[in-house]
């Protein structure tokens, strides 16, 4: 779980501009202490993560299909990188099949979400992964919890 006194900080991957919208909407109603930074592709994410003066995220919600670096792409690379070892990592896809699934968890993402299409939904996620105990996530993943069901 996320220190409380702690701003959170979340990063967002995704290229498709209305669902980055519908996530900021989502993030801003639950009333958090958050920043949110927004990459629209995997390219730019990495730079980012890389640059070591830009401190590291509390939550990475990665996309799969992104231009540039896709969101596998992105998650071999985070996780091949002993830096990022605390970053947690939700797979935020509108997929749901079985190879991105096992793929993603395999890489060593934290959790999968499918894109919520409802609001209300979207942010019942948001809010749950934010407040997800990741000490306990992290060193217990497993197949049956790894997918986020709603």
């Amino acid at each position: 779980m996320i220190n409380k006194i702690d701003r959170i900080h979340i990063l967002i991957a995704d290229d498709d501009e209305e669902d980055l919208q519908l996530f900021n909407e989502a993030l801003a109603e639950l009333k958090m202490d958050y920043k949110l930074t927004s990459f629209k592709d995997g390219k730019v994410l990495i730079d980012y993560l890389e640059n070591l003066e830009n401190k590291l995220p509390h939550i990475l919600f990665l996309d799969l299909n992104m231009p540039c670096k896709t969101g596998h792409e992105c998650l071999r690379e985070i996780r091949s990188n002993s830096r990022f070892i605390d970053v947690s990592i939700a797979i935020y896809s509108t997929s749901s099949s079985e190879k991105d699934i096992e793929d993603s968890f395999v890489q060593g993402a934290n959790i999968y979400i499918k894109k919520p299409n409802d609001f209300s939904k979207l942010k019942k996620v948001i809010k749950d992964v934010v407040n997800m105990d990741w000490q306990y996530q992290s060193s217990g993943l497993n197949k049956e919890t790894f997918f986020y069901s709603l």
